[in-house]
């Protein structure tokens, strides 16, 4: 089984077009550009189903603000405020922590 690789959207063009100018040879596109055979098998899916656009990697990617609808909007406030919260909560614990240590110390 060939490991994956990282890939740009050019090299996934290429790869699914090599893959369907070939019979839909999955194997053989793998092992001709070192990627995995389901990497190039969910690729030439997306291409066929959504076109070019769907081989772009969308991991990460978050709506600009400008694109939110109101319950986004709270629901990202929502989530940033229970970080600061949590970070708060820990940096509070290890002062305490720490206390306790130079406490025992002396």
């Amino acid at each position: 089984m060939t490991k994956g690789r990282k890939t740009t959207y050019e090299e996934r063009i290429e790869i699914v077009s090599f893959c369907i100018e070939n019979h839909k040879d999955y194997q053989l596109a793998a092992d001709t550009y070192q990627v995995s055979y389901q990497q190039v098998y969910s690729w030439v899916r997306k291409y066929e189903a959504q076109g070019v656009e769907a081989l772009t990697d969308k991991r990460g990617r978050t709506k600009p603000e400008a694109e939110m609808t109101e319950l986004e909007k709270l629901r990202a406030e929502n989530k940033l405020l229970k970080a600061q919260n949590k970070r708060q909560e820990m940096e509070m614990a290890f002062l305490k922590k720490l206390g306790e240590i130079e406490r025992r110390r002396f």
